[in-house]
């Protein structure tokens, strides 16, 4: 890539096409950009909407030949199979390549990836973004960036093909230190829209009613406004799935821990995640912490109406 011309169209590598991926990779094909793409099933390779981007059979044939590799995956795990296993794209890539990393892993491996990769002059940046799927299509997300304002000019006319807004950090890992931020933020306003509603439904409260007129008050919030009504009809149609957050929290948590503080609200919501990941619901968007207070909130119906049994 070209870094004395940011307006050029780099070729880019693109791996991991899930809920989020795909359409991100779908945004920079509409954006203009030749695209390589590569995801471990295979499948949403061949997706409709990424036509015109170039399939691939491994992360090393995806990196070859590109400039920029762009991953979003689930995992720390997944990213490191990616770029160092047998078929992994370090072994494809050359020096001054750069490699923008959009999944959400922790701030130590971020660290790492971009020490073990600096020895070949290639750019590891972490790059987690938020805005869920609705963001990914619109390409409205927003990305916290690992990098300083000078090498964000750099990959400017890539982000802005799938974000609204980018905020870089200054160093590998920071991006990933305040992705954890924002996952705390998540956990307690999905859980607090959650409980409100639980209390709503039980005072028997015009409910649509009620969140529109919270929506303009100092309660209101991101969950409030967009995952309020799947709540009221329990239907969790995927935004970002519970299962992934959890793994989000444990990230948050541990790099609280590491740095001396606890999370008493974001242990406990993570509990409440635990218990509904063993219910089955790893796979539903996050709003369904609704049905652990609804389970919560029976429970204790039920539990009082035995007490008043046994008074009888």
């Amino acid at each position: 890539m070209d870094r004395n011309n940011i307006n050029s169209k780099p070729c880019l590598g693109f791996i991991g096409l899930g809920s989020i991926g795909l359409p991100i990779a779908a945004n920079l094909i509409r954006a203009g950009f030749s695209v390589k793409v590569h995801t471990r099933s295979r499948t949403a390779e061949n997706s409709e909407e990424l036509k015109g981007a170039i399939p691939c059979s491994s992360p090393r044939e995806t990196a070859k030949g590109c400039d920029v590799l762009m991953i979003c995956v689930s995992d720390e795990n997944a990213v490191e199979d990616i770029l160092f296993s047998n078929l992994g794209a370090e072994s494809s890539m050359k020096s001054g390549d750069i490699i923008i990393d959009l999944s959400t892993i922790s701030p130590s491996k971020a660290r790492l990836f971009a020490a073990q990769l600096s020895s070949k002059n290639i750019t590891y940046v972490d790059a987690p973004v938020t805005g869920g799927t609705e963001g990914a299509k619109a390409g409205s997300l927003t990305v916290f960036l690992g990098a300083n304002e000078d090498f964000l000019k750099t990959i400017a006319s890539i982000l802005s093909a799938i974000a609204d807004a980018v905020y870089p950090f200054g160093s590998t890992g920071k991006g990933q230190e305040v992705k954890a931020i924002n996952q705390i933020l998540v956990a307690g306003s999905y859980a607090a829209v959650a409980e409100a509603i639980a209390l709503g439904e039980e005072l028997k409260l015009p409910m649509d009613k009620v969140i529109e007129s919270l929506k303009k008050g100092a309660g209101s919030s991101w969950a409030l406004s967009n995952r309020a009504q799947s709540m009221l009809q329990d239907k969790y149609p995927l935004g970002f799935k519970l299962q992934l957050h959890h793994k989000d929290l444990s990230i948050a948590l541990k790099t609280a821990k590491d740095s001396g503080l606890t999370l008493p609200i974001t242990s406990k919501v993570k509990e409440l995640e635990e218990v509904l990941l063993k219910e089955g619901y790893k796979d539903k968007d996050i709003s369904v912490l609704r049905r652990s207070i609804k389970r919560i909130t029976n429970t204790t119906t039920s539990n009082l109406a035995s007490g008043a049994e046994d008074m009888d």
